[in-house]
């Protein structure tokens, strides 16, 4: 087993190549740089992940979701269904267009949305579902669909982890109303920064496109009111080299994994639903002992480890209640994840030595007490 001082194995590591390099100083030496020829064929391109669907390219994952909110009309008085065992951005966007989250709990096994929780927390002030693709596990967005059908609501799919995850055969971000994708260095393909909304809706695709560019589709014919929320040119050309490489990536992601989901038995191995293809964004093990022993000893290891998320959205400062208190959240899966998830190095950067050592050292870190 390698000792403290062999090379830290890195819990994330961006890739930048030289393709992507190029790509960046060919665009820059192009002059066009803001929503130009690189931005529309790198949502031609990304159609093709989403079956086809049309596709907005924005600034970053959280204004993906937040003008995909504000072109559905959500405002005051409305209250939107999220798991509270999240990254805070899937909150934060509904709070940003006045709505409200309304926090339900997750199924244990694929750390996403439960279906039968979504159900109960429907209200006549319900508009929309917000599943989250955690960690790159698609939500069970067959009952969540069928339960939004049944209620008249719109669902707005958190992609930003999952890119190229599928249910039974279906991509996310090709389910719902809308899909929203991040693109952020750590992310299974980047753009630097970025995002991207999916959506069978022609009409709430011209929408978004309009809310992304001051509400212009001709410069100074503004149509309504929008924000400035475009992705460069620099952005889609480093995405487009990345979409190219993504599959390649994404086997190697789930190759790791099932290497590691063979090689650990001291701490609980994320399952996989039935036909769900998980892409391994983060590969979230469950430590049943003493948490922080556990990852201090990964750390002693040299196999980086992290914990996403150890505060649940609901218990965060922006959303208690006026006496410091959580609103009446009843979560208890969220709050047992939240104290036993973290999260192992499984990027496609890793060589086969460095499976071995991480699988050793989550057996040993295990039984850390």
């Amino acid at each position: 087993m390698a000792g403290p001082h062999s090379e830290f194995i890195p819990p994330a590591r961006p890739i930048i190549g030289e393709a992507e390099i190029e790509a960046a100083v060919r665009v820059l030496r192009s002059g066009r740089v803001v929503q130009g020829p690189e931005v529309a064929a790198f949502e031609e391109e990304f159609g093709e992940l989403v079956d086809g669907r049309h596709c907005v390219a924005v600034n970053s994952g959280t204004s993906a979701l937040q003008l995909t909110l504000m072109a559905l009309g959500f405002g005051p008085g409305d209250e939107v269904i999220v798991p509270s065992f999240s990254f805070a951005a899937s909150g934060n966007a509904v709070r940003l267009v006045g709505a409200e989250p309304v926090f339900v709990d997750i199924e244990p096994g694929t750390f996403c949305v439960d279906p039968e929780a979504v159900a109960a927390a429907i209200t006549p002030k319900t508009v929309g579902i917000m599943p989250v693709h955690l960690y790159g596990h698609p939500a069970a967005m067959d009952r969540i669909m069928a339960i939004a059908q049944q209620h008249g609501l719109a669902v707005v799919e958190d992609a930003a982890q999952a890119h190229g995850a599928a249910l039974n055969g279906t991509p996310v971000g090709a389910f719902g109303t809308a899909g929203c994708f991040s693109f952020y260095p750590t992310k299974n393909m980047h753009s630097l920064e970025g995002g991207m909304i999916t959506t069978g809706d022609a009409e709430l695709a011209r929408t978004l496109r309009l809310l992304r560019n001051q509400g212009m589709e001709q410069r100074y014919a503004n149509e309504i009111v929008g924000a400035n929320m475009r992705m460069t040119d620099v952005a889609a050309a480093i995405g487009r080299v990345q979409l190219r490489q993504l599959g390649e990536w994404t086997e190697q992601r789930r190759a790791n994994a099932k290497f590691l989901d063979s090689a650990i038995t001291g701490m609980i191995t994320p399952p996989v639903a039935d036909g769900a293809k998980h892409v391994y964004h983060q590969y979230t093990v469950r430590v049943t002992g003493n948490r922080d022993a556990a990852q201090a000893r990964l750390t002693e290891l040299g196999i980086g480890n992290a914990v996403y998320y150890p505060t649940p959205i609901h218990r965060l400062k922006p959303y208690l209640n006026a006496d410091g208190q959580p609103g009446p959240w009843d979560l208890p899966e969220t709050e047992k994840a939240a104290a036993e998830v973290v999260s192992l190095p499984v990027h496609p950067s890793l060589s086969q030595a460095d499976l071995e050592r991480i699988a050793e050292g989550a057996n040993l870190a295990g039984g850390a007490r």
